[in-house]
C-alpha cells in the first residue's frame, strides 16, 4: 500500500527544496544522505580524539618527579627525537631503567633556568 503524499521538505545536508515522498526523509538525494553520513562520522571520530588526548593532562605529569621520554614530549611540546638529541648532547641527564629512559623533573626545569 503505498501513499501519495508529496511533501516540500529541504535537504539537511545541501539546503536544496525537494519534494519528499515519505515523513522521515531528511536528504534530497542518496548522495546527500550518505555525506551526511560521512560528515557524521567523521565527528564522532574527532569527538573521541579530543576525549582521549584531554585525558592525559598536562597538570597530571607535572606533578611526576621522574618522567618518561613521552610525559618529557607532552610537556614540552616537542618529539620524542628532539629530546634524544638533548641527551645525547648532554642538555638534559637521563637514567636507563631496563629499556626504559627516564629524566628527572628538576633536569626539565633546569632548561628554563639557564
Amino acid at each position: 500500500m503505498s501513499s501519495n503524499i508529496r511533501i516540500e521538505k529541504t535537504c539537511m545536508y545541501c539546503g536544496e527544496f525537494f519534494i519528499a515522498k515519505t515523513t522521515v526523509t531528511k536528504y534530497c538525494s542518496d548522495n546527500c544522505a550518505k555525506r551526511a553520513y560521512k560528515k557524521r562520522k567523521r565527528q564522532e571520530k574527532l569527538q573521541t580524539v579530543d576525549t582521549s588526548s584531554s585525558s592525559t593532562s598536562v597538570n597530571g605529569i607535572q606533578s611526576k618527579d621522574f618522567l618518561s621520554i613521552q610525559d618529557a614530549c607532552k610537556l614540552l611540546g616537542t618529539s620524542r627525537w628532539t629530546i634524544y638529541r638533548m641527551i645525547d648532547r648532554k642538555q638534559l641527564t637521563a637514567a636507563k631503567l631496563g629499556r626504559r629512559t627516564i629524566i628527572r623533573r628538576t633536569e626539565i626545569d633546569k632548561l628554563f633556568q639557564a
